[in-house]
């Protein structure tokens, strides 16, 4: 009997045992070979080399500079085996010459783990010239592993810097969302390297290779390319090279920018900084010297700088005006130098006031009591709605990162902001650009190519983005019909700020056609009421000196293009900013961007 169930037990135990096998290699067979298939094929990732950006002529303001990356094989940070490890550094070092052997020790130690199959790059980059005589000797080491690698570079290093941008090494929160970012470890952080980002980056490639147990490559069973495109600019960067010079020594923004379809030609804000230096990181003390600079080189102050806007928005306050229908193009004051509201007194810029002034005389002559008188007939209720009509307080859409709004005060945006109610006097410091009017220089060069074409226009920096050119719309529903007719009195007073005698910019404007223009002084520090005489702008100190505005557009009978110049503390904008948008409008012309019509 015992015999019996002996042998049944172990015949039942057979039984399963043959069962087992018979699923295994037979029934599981499929599941097993696609397993083991996926541990034979490798599959990698090919990072794409980023696009360039080029001007409009094609000419290169940001490319890829080919060199080499170096990594060390996996495995070499437990303790039985830092010998070799130290003696792979030691041969990196002397053989290219280098002299941070602790350096890659620690990034190689920070990188490494027991569970690492593929080399860890210690150097990202290392330019072809430096490794070339080289390359065979650390081709031959087989625990080191030498690869293709590229490196951002701006041949014209800070031209254009704040609307280039450039390329630093990516962040942990940009490689969770950006696939291509984490594979190449690099991303766009500012202008239009971060705003075309994605563009740039292209689409990643991929190889699948047949690989050993021990990741030895026998053959590539796939290969799909990487792609990438390249962005054009509107920008001529020798025209961003003039401008550049015309601006040596000063702190402020240019913009050029074409009047009909708001295509910018050329734009600056200053001072900049070289681009190549942010690449691979920038050092303490460089970082120190220009985040301490008072003129704040970091700062795109193209639609990041918040500046009162002084005369340049009498423009929009005249159409405001007209448009309330109290006042039209004929009505007159007599301006004495002052307006009195309560126990405080409104100084013109001019002691003794301008005598009688209409719209045209008040634009030409920049008077700020005609400004005062009309903004208490009409009340900001009704001038600010126009002011956000013509595109104060939002965005101008440029393809810029971080573009700020700016600030159109008025009785809503003060009791949401402060809590507290809207004074008359508040009225009438808002109706000359000052107290809390606050806009950024793309702002006023869209603001005023508007008035120029009676359309809007959305500024931009890009054309093309591979071959695929971008179109942007005119807006022509912000004028009405009787805002165009109220157009052609405020262009006329524009002109005459540049073409007729006691005109703001008349004796600072030389351009060799007609063009229209209007000057801005932006008070950075306020007046005392006990001050008796108003004080020149060369007897204040420097940071206490008011910003410069000019903001122009030309030909007069023709606007093709706006140009919009601002310097930070240069006092009155005639006399900061006339020779500067002089030479830039003959520049125009010379270059055939702008045509003169033949009579």
């Amino acid at each position: 009997m015992k015999i019996k169930i002996f042998i049944s037990i172990f015949v039942v135990i057979w039984i399963i045992i043959l069962s087992r096998v018979y699923y295994i290699s037979i029934k599981s067979y499929a599941y097993y070979e696609e397993l083991a298939k996926q541990n034979a094929i490798k599959t990698e990732e090919l990072a794409p080399l980023r696009g360039s950006i080029l001007d409009l002529h094609g000419r290169p303001l940001s490319v890829n500079k080919l060199g080499f990356s170096i990594g060390i094989a996996p495995g070499l940070s437990s303790s039985r085996k830092r010998k070799e490890l130290d003696k792979n550094l030691d041969f990196l070092v002397e053989t290219l010459h280098l002299d941070n052997k602790e350096k890659l020790r620690k990034r190689y130690l920070k990188k490494d783990s027991p569970y690492a199959h593929d080399f860890v790059k210690v150097i990202d980059f290392i330019a072809y010239d430096d490794v070339i005589k080289s390359f065979t000797k650390i081709s031959l080491n087989k625990n080191l592993k030498i690869e293709v690698s590229s490196k951002r570079y701006y041949p014209y290093s800070d031209l254009a810097a704040h609307v280039v941008g450039y390329v630093g090494k990516a962040n942990a929160k940009e490689a969770a969302v950006d696939k291509i970012a984490k594979l190449t470890e690099y991303a766009g952080k500012t202008g239009i390297e971060k705003y075309y980002n994605r563009a740039l980056e292209g689409n990643s490639g991929i190889k699948k290779t047949n690989v050993t147990a021990f990741n030895v490559e026998l053959d590539v069973l796939e290969k799909k390319l990487p792609i990438s495109q390249d962005v054009s600019l509107t920008l001529d960067i020798e025209l961003q090279k003039y401008i550049s010079q015309l601006f040596k020594g000063k702190s402020g923004a240019i913009i050029v920018m074409n009047a009909k379809n708001g295509k910018i030609l050329a734009a600056g804000s200053f001072p900049e900084y070289d681009l190549n230096n942010f690449v691979s990181g920038i050092s303490e003390a460089e970082w120190k010297a220009l985040s301490s600079d008072f003129n704040h080189p970091f700062t795109n102050k193209l639609i990041s700088g918040l500046y009162p806007p002084g005369s340049t928005i009498k423009m929009g306050v005249a159409l405001a005006f007209l448009e309330s229908g109290l006042i039209t193009a004929k009505t007159t004051i007599f301006d004495t130098g002052s307006i009195e509201l309560g126990n405080r007194k409104f100084r013109d810029w001019k002691k003794g006031g301008h005598g009688y002034v209409n719209l045209k005389k008040a634009i030409k002559e920049s008077c700020d009591t005609y400004f005062y008188d009309g903004s208490l007939k009409v009340g900001i209720d009704r001038i600010t709605p126009v002011l956000e009509r013509l595109g104060f307080g939002a965005k101008t859409g440029v393809d810029l990162p971080n573009e700020f709004i700016g600030i159109v005060p008025g009785k809503k945006w003060k009791m949401n902001k402060y809590q507290q109610p809207w004074y008359q006097g508040e009225t009438l410091i808002t109706s000359i650009g000052q107290g809390y009017f606050l806009v950024t220089p793309m702002q006023i060069a869209r603001y005023t190519a508007l008035i120029a074409t009676g359309y809007g226009v959305t500024p931009h920096f890009v054309d093309k983005v591979g071959n695929l050119g971008i179109v942007y719309g005119k807006d022509k529903t912000i004028m009405s019909r009787k805002d165009h007719r109220y157009l052609k009195d405020i262009r006329a007073g524009m002109y005459e700020v540049a073409n007729v005698p006691h005109g703001t910019a008349y004796y600072n404007l030389h351009t060799k056609f007609k063009i229209a223009a209007k000057t801005g002084t932006a008070q950075v520090v306020g007046i005392p009421q006990s001050e008796k005489r108003r004080m020149k702008e060369s007897e204040l100190e420097f940071f206490h000196r008011s910003h410069a505005w000019l903001t122009t557009y030309g030909p007069y009978k023709n606007p093709q293009y706006v140009v919009t110049v601002l310097v930070e503390h240069g006092g009155h904008g005639g006399s900061a900013a006339g020779a500067i948008v002089s030479k830039i409008y003959n520049k125009l012309l010379e270059d055939k961007y702008i045509t003169l019509k033949k009579h």
